[in-house]
């Protein structure tokens, strides 16, 4: 069965193909847009990470006739009131500038003290079966945030965030150690046994 990710990523992609592997989907073939004809994608206009990933999948489902998966993912940050939340990938006004986006974070926690410095990665993903089953799932991953870049692994707020029970940054772990605690690694576990049945 082909498996399509609604997105051009290719660390999401990597991410969604070692969990297939490491979870016997043998059976399962991962693509991305890149691997089909264009289409008109849908904006991410909604309020929250859920309307944002079926949106994306509901799209992609449509457009391409296969079993699509999308998912949305941020930062929420405790002191800025979950923050930058669906607009993480933008908030520096610059979509997909990490050092931007991490630079402004750090200057508006500037003055936290550390015990106020909480946050969680956020990811929702949406499983879309063309004229069928639609499910939605949501991994989180709490931890803190420190206040300077840390590792060079990983992508977008890893190289700060420091998740619980860990002296290391998301940025400082391997793929593997990330893909089995990561909040987007719990999210797609949850997909696992729906991916399961249509195999």
């Amino acid at each position: 069965m082909k498996l399509l990710l609604a997105s051009r990523n290719a660390k999401k992609l990597r991410e969604l193909q070692r969990i297939v592997v490491a979870e016997d989907l043998s059976g399962i073939e991962v693509l991305c847009l890149s691997d089909v004809p264009e289409f008109p994608e849908a904006p991410e206009t909604a309020p929250d990470f859920e309307g944002n990933a079926l949106a994306k999948a509901r799209d992609a489902a449509l457009a391409t006739g296969l079993v699509s998966v999308a998912d949305d993912s941020g930062l929420a940050v405790d002191e800025l009131n979950g923050m930058p939340g669906v607009l993480s990938a933008r908030w520096s006004g610059r979509h997909g500038d990490d050092d931007a986006n991490l630079d402004l974070l750090l200057g508006q926690l500037g003055d936290v003290p550390d015990e106020r410095r909480g946050a969680a990665f956020v990811s929702v993903v949406a499983l879309v079966v063309p004229g069928g089953e639609e499910v939605v799932v949501r991994g989180e991953w709490r931890g803190t945030l420190l206040r300077a870049r840390r590792g060079t692994n990983g992508f977008g707020y890893d190289p700060i965030f420091v998740p619980e029970g860990y002296e290391v940054t998301s940025a400082e772990m391997t793929a593997e150690e990330k893909d089995a605690e990561s909040h987007r690694g719990r999210a797609l576990k949850l997909l696992v046994p729906h991916l399961r049945k249509l195999v």
